[in-house]
């Protein structure tokens, strides 16, 4: 089977949906590759931030653009790195997801990443997650959800992840920092936050991981 031809279940959705733990376990019971795709633009941000670029900054932004192109990422089990150090606690921080938010809006960004992101595409099969994994980076996927659920729930399920790390949080700041995301995703010019038209819509708001998960496996053995 060549890469062409090899599956890829795609899962697109609004941030702390739940569409990163449920592509990995989705992954699992399938036996195939995972990308976290929104991991990749972490990874960045938090290179950025290392560098003291800012990218509302149009001369730092020009230094970040080829930084995007020529990444130094690499996963390893469940360990990411950066430049060989491990990144994985660093990329979930609330300040990177909101950088990382920042850089998704530039489209010289999503450009230099796109064809590393398409270097996951490997035999038996790849699960894929992300804002635009459905609309723009596979757009040939045998199967692709658009994961949803209330702005409300999204933030209780962000505040019990940053209170599991020990930390503390504050709900109506992320709630209101949910909100503000989803409005810019939505409204940007480049991959916009949407469910495209084949795209299976799942509204996990009031649904149990395992049902999410076994929801998807279903439609998954379907398709395949």
């Amino acid at each position: 089977m060549s890469m062409s031809n090899c599956p890829v279940i795609a899962i697109d959705g609004p941030t702390a949906s739940g569409k990163g733990t449920v592509a990995a376990l989705v992954a699992g019971r399938l036996g195939y590759h995972y990308l976290d795709s929104g991991a990749i633009y972490r990874v960045l941000a938090v290179a950025v931030a290392q560098t003291g670029l800012n990218p509302d900054l149009s001369e730092d932004l020009k230094q970040i653009i080829p930084m995007a192109a020529n990444l130094p990422v690499q996963f390893q089990g469940q360990s990411i790195l950066l430049q060989g150090n491990d990144v994985s606690e660093a990329i979930r921080t609330e300040e990177a997801g909101v950088m990382a938010s920042r850089l998704a809006v530039v489209p010289e960004i999503r450009a230099g990443l796109l064809a590393r992101q398409r270097d996951f595409r490997q035999n038996p099969g790849l699960v894929a997650d992300g804002r635009d994994m459905v609309s723009v980076v596979f757009p040939d996927s045998v199967l692709k959800v658009f994961l949803t659920a209330s702005a409300q729930v999204r933030a209780e399920r962000r505040v019990k992840q940053i209170e599991g790390r020990g930390q503390s949080a504050d709900f109506q700041a992320i709630y209101n920092d949910l909100m503000t995301r989803d409005k810019r995703d939505t409204e940007r010019a480049v991959a916009p936050l949407k469910p495209c038209e084949d795209a299976l819509v799942l509204d996990c708001s009031n649904m149990p991981i395992d049902q999410v998960v076994a929801t998807i496996f279903t439609w998954a053995q379907e398709r395949i």
